[in-house]
């Protein structure tokens, strides 16, 4: 554990070189993404970063950032990013990604859609040759369609999982909905498969980002590794 720690810790500290005064952040949510946030604050209060604004993608990583001493706005004033640094549960060779492990996808998503690079940070670990093989994907739902929802997801193939508190309480997001956990096994078509969750009504957003990620930056046992998207971004 304490070397994943570092891990997570060398590859934040690595995505943070990209950060200039002037820049409108994403802050994205997660172990990993705290020692970026960590790290952006520190670089505020001493001075070698200046006028920033950071956009938090939960409520936990704003009251992080606003203790690190990270000026915040909001998409209503700042609707372009000009970067987003987050982590990432999986992540395959082409740098789609799995997200939302910590409950925060839809915001998530929401902030990598708007920005215009997204530097996703992770430890060696969260490779995969193919999504699905290490990590479920989580999908935010809302709790009014909640066993409809569960039965169509099923039937697309998985074995779901409604995520609980550590009182045995649905877990609710930040947008007060409920995340079912779904178990896809290997996902050979992940596009197909977004397509297809996009048309339920009552799933509001799936845990597949997917043509999102610019950057991925992975630390390991082989040092700091900084893979680039071969694709274009477009719209941003």
């Amino acid at each position: 554990m304490q070397n994943v720690d570092q891990f997570k810790k060398q590859a934040a500290l690595k995505a943070v070189e990209f950060v200039q005064s002037g820049m409108v952040l994403g802050l994205g949510t997660g172990s990993t993404s705290l020692y970026a946030v960590q790290e952006i604050g520190q670089r505020c209060r001493d001075g070698s970063v200046k006028s920033i604004i950071g956009i938090p993608s939960s409520i936990k990583t704003a009251h992080e950032a606003q203790q690190c001493g990270i000026p915040l706005g909001s998409l209503d004033n700042h609707p372009i990013i000009d970067l987003t640094i987050d982590g990432a549960d999986e992540v395959d060779p082409d740098l789609n990604l799995i997200k939302g492990g910590g409950g925060a996808l839809v915001r998530e998503k929401i902030v990598a859609q708007n920005s215009r690079k997204v530097v996703i940070i992770i430890d060696e670990s969260k490779l995969s040759s193919v999504l699905g093989v290490k990590r479920d994907v989580p999908i935010e739902i809302i709790p009014f369609g909640f066993r409809p929802i569960l039965n169509y997801l099923k039937a697309l193939g998985s074995s779901v999982k409604l995520r609980k508190t550590e009182k045995g309480l649905p877990f609710e997001t930040d947008q007060g909905n409920y995340i079912i956990d779904c178990k896809f096994d290997r996902i050979s078509e992940p596009q197909q498969l977004a397509g297809k969750l996009k048309e339920k009504a009552g799933i509001v957003e799936h845990g597949l980002f997917l043509g999102l990620a610019t950057d991925v930056i992975v630390a390991g046992q082989k040092g700091i590794q900084h893979f680039s998207a071969k694709r274009k971004r477009h719209g941003i």
